[in-house]
């Protein structure tokens, strides 16, 4: 597999991927966070054949399937730890829309800590309790599988 990296300028930068098997497809990755996903054709592999547009959250969930299901342990010798990422998103449904981020009572409930949220002006890494959650926010997670999942639920108020 080889892979090529094209800056674009104003727009943002364009991946190219061959794989093993002969195949040719492009990611377009927008200043925005938009992505472009483009496959073109084993016969003339600068005919495009499809392209498939993502929004960020589109985006970032396509890269959560496509990652490894194993990834990379934590520590080292007999410690294995079954942890957990997720990006739980914050709707205009979530009753903890407008309201601190201590409300949650996260760690205590659910032993899952928040450690950064992703806003559309950027991530904040490590927010504290007074910190205000909005709206579109997406909330970075670690936890046990459990208490990752009843986060979930707390944040999203089913």
């Amino acid at each position: 597999m080889t892979t090529q990296r094209t800056p674009l300028p104003g727009v943002g930068t364009q991946y190219d991927i061959a794989t093993r098997a002969g195949r040719h497809i492009s990611v377009v990755a927008h200043q925005d966070g938009r992505r472009f996903i483009g496959f073109f054709n084993p016969e003339d592999p600068d005919a495009c054949q499809a392209t498939v547009p993502l929004d960020p959250d589109e985006a970032a969930s396509l890269a959560d399937l496509l990652e490894p299901a194993e990834g990379p342990r934590l520590g080292t010798g007999d410690l294995d730890l079954d942890l957990v990422t997720e990006r739980i998103p914050l709707t205009k449904q979530s009753p903890y829309r407008g309201r601190p981020l201590g409300d949650t009572r996260a760690r205590t409930l659910t032993g899952a800590s928040i450690v950064a949220v992703l806003r559309r002006t950027g991530p904040i890494p490590s927010p504290g309790p007074d910190f205000r959650l909005e709206a579109g926010d997406a909330l970075v997670t670690v936890g046990t599988r459990e208490g990752v999942d009843e986060l979930t639920r707390i944040i999203s108020g089913t």
